[in-house]
């Protein structure tokens, strides 16, 4: 296994793999996102409690679930750069980090705005909604420390222990309305058979969406941050000098 991830430790190799990577990634990404909210908001039926106001769902659910497992993985990229010393491991956390924070962002502002004609409120301190708000710091702080440091190990290295000293806030915010008497509702029965399957299958395929949008993010700006880092490589120079980027 290692010596098959081996390859992906090297810039270059890297660097070139997300640009074959992200052209197949967008496409289906926007496809599978369209046919998603299309089903979701134009065909699925009205429910029969909350009306037309449930079809925030196609929004709200894929980023809240997004939000957690792009930290997910920025952890394991954090514990990655930390014990392997890993350098693309660092930058593969660093460009997760904005894409889950407005993916945060989208899960909190959805919600308030799924909240208000179901508890006649924007906001409530509530446990699922205050640990969400703090999943947003985290981000935040992240972003911040990795932006805070010249030297980009000094930086990995103290963005990922916030990372991994952070993880602990995932499973809190999933089990928080079993463990604490809260306004927020229980699992949204997407993977069960909670809801109808005309309205749980466009959900399905917009978590899905969400997902291919977070991959195709995430090379981008990997690919960015690599060429950024290495730009004074010779392969990055001559790239540059290829494509034309300096005069």
């Amino acid at each position: 296994m290692w010596k098959a991830l081996h390859p992906l430790a090297k810039p270059e190799r890297l660097y070139q793999l997300c640009g074959h990577l992200v052209p197949g990634f967008a496409i289906l990404a926007l496809a599978v996102l369209l046919f998603g909210w299309v089903w979701g908001f134009g065909f699925a039926p009205a429910d029969y409690q909350q009306g037309n106001s449930y079809r925030i769902i196609y929004l709200h659910v894929p980023a809240a679930i997004g939000s957690m497992a792009i930290y997910a993985a920025m952890a394991i990229s954090a514990f990655t750069g930390l014990v392997w010393q890993m350098k693309m491991a660092d930058l593969a956390a660093a460009a997760m980090a904005p894409i889950g924070a407005v993916f945060t962002f989208i899960a909190l502002v959805t919600g308030s705005v799924w909240g208000k004609p179901m508890w006649g409120t924007w906001w409530v301190w509530d446990a699922r909604l205050t640990s969400e708000l703090v999943l947003l710091f985290l981000y935040m702080g992240a972003i911040a420390l990795y932006n805070a440091f010249d030297d980009r190990r000094l930086a990995g290295r103290a963005a990922g222990i916030l990372i991994l000293v952070g993880v602990i806030n995932i499973p809190i915010i999933h089990f928080s309305v079993q463990w604490w008497n809260t306004l927020h509702q229980g699992s949204s029965g997407m993977l069960q058979q909670a809801i109808d399957p005309s309205m749980r299958l466009p959900l399905r395929w917009s978590i899905l969406g969400y997902l291919l949008l977070f991959i195709t993010l995430t090379l981008m700006r990997l690919r960015n941050l690599i060429l950024f880092t290495e730009r004074h490589r010779p392969w990055a120079v001559a790239l540059a000098e290829k494509q034309g980027w300096r005069g």
